[in-house]
């Protein structure tokens, strides 16, 4: 089974995930903030993946901390439960339309991580939470998860529209990649032979 569960706690979070990759979509989502929680339901149901989380942060700052340090935290679990990540595509991409917005999430599980955003965010609030934070979930989870990650808004209006296009566009882009290749189901796909972090 590719599952991972962690516990991590620092002097502004305490934070536990359990992730497994081969899901059926189901969430438990506790964060503190109502606008992640949705998103990370999003990730969940549409990737295919369990994900359980519950997290307690210095909200009273602001939502900065929780939202990064959930996204490493998630972005680890998923790296840990890939293993050396052999046999899967190891690519995806998701072209993902949500009404007036259309955004694009690509994907390499390549043991490299880096972050593109090319994303403008309406609306400097969705709730409580300040949309320049969730720039930083999707870094921090890049990072976590050692992936190279791009995402890039091509229009849309409504900010709540954009946001969630791009984690359901993440959410399929990574149960695209972490799919088993029939044809290759024993193989690392790589040239170099390995996979998870080796330059």
């Amino acid at each position: 089974m590719r599952k991972y569960e962690l516990n991590r706690k620092t002097n502004e979070t305490d934070i536990s995930v359990s992730l497994l990759i081969d899901g059926k979509g189901r969430s438990k989502i506790k964060t503190g903030i109502g606008f992640l929680d949705h998103m990370l339901e999003q990730l969940a149901k549409h990737s295919l993946m369990d994900i359980e989380i519950n997290a307690n942060g210095d909200l009273h700052i602001d939502d900065h901390h929780t939202t990064e340090d959930i996204g490493w935290a998630i972005g680890h679990a998923f790296r840990e439960a890939l293993g050396d990540r052999r046999g899967i595509n190891r690519y995806g991409t998701s072209l993902l339309p949500m009404d007036e917005t259309m955004s694009q999430v690509v994907v390499d599980l390549s043991g490299r991580p880096f972050l593109i955003w090319r994303v403008v965010l309406p609306s400097e609030k969705l709730g409580t939470m300040e949309t320049e934070i969730i720039r930083e979930w999707f870094q921090a989870f890049s990072m976590g998860s050692q992936i190279t990650l791009h995402v890039e808004n091509f229009y849309g209006v409504n900010t709540h529209h954009i946001v969630e296009s791009c984690f359901k566009a993440l959410a399929r882009a990574l149960r695209q990649a972490t799919e088993i290749d029939t044809r290759a189901s024993q193989e690392i796909p790589s040239t170099k032979g390995t996979l998870g972090g080796s330059l």
